[in-house]
């Protein structure tokens, strides 16, 4: 291979010249460029650990945040279950105290209404001894001719009597 001759004075020059340009090439980029490009990894892995930290905080602040959240939910939920137990427990005394409202009512109209009936039933029995001993007497005047009004009378008051009415 005619590249690694070295006993040609050419291949010996373009050797050094090769060791001569990187070693440059070394030294500039050693000295200028690497350290920017350092410079700026640093920097990066800088911003990225600082961002990193803010979003671990900003995590637990959210965490914390919901945690509050679900405590006043719960609370809220308690607190309106209470509410909802008292309107109900209040609505409840209300029916309650409406219906015995309407009962006593009721009862006093049943009372009344039984009043009326016995009233009217007392008034009516009253009137059948009247009405009895009219009939009697017609029927008997009737059938007879004549009827005596005491005897009639008598009759029907021991029937009446005798069946409990009057």
């Amino acid at each position: 291979m005619p590249q690694l001759d070295f006993a040609n004075p050419m291949v010996l020059a373009q050797a050094v010249w090769l060791l001569v340009i990187f070693g440059v090439l070394y030294y500039v980029l050693n000295t200028y460029m690497l350290p920017q490009v350092a410079s700026v990894l640093e920097e990066r892995a800088g911003r990225i650990a600082a961002d990193l930290d803010a979003a671990r905080g900003s995590k637990s602040a959210a965490d914390a945040a919901m945690a509050e959240m679900q405590a006043a939910n719960l609370k809220a939920r308690a607190e309106a279950q209470a509410a909802i137990a008292d309107a109900v427990a209040q609505a409840n005394a209300a029916a309650q105290s409406r219906a015995e409202a309407l009962n006593a009512r009721l009862a006093e109209q049943i009372n009344a209404a039984e009043g009326r009936i016995a009233a009217s039933r007392d008034a009516a029995m009253s009137a059948l001894r009247g009405v009895a001993v009219d009939t009697t007497t017609a029927l008997v005047t009737r059938l007879t001719g004549r009827a005596d009004a005491a005897a009639v009378d008598g009759a029907v008051g021991r029937v009446l009597s005798a069946r409990g009415i009057g």
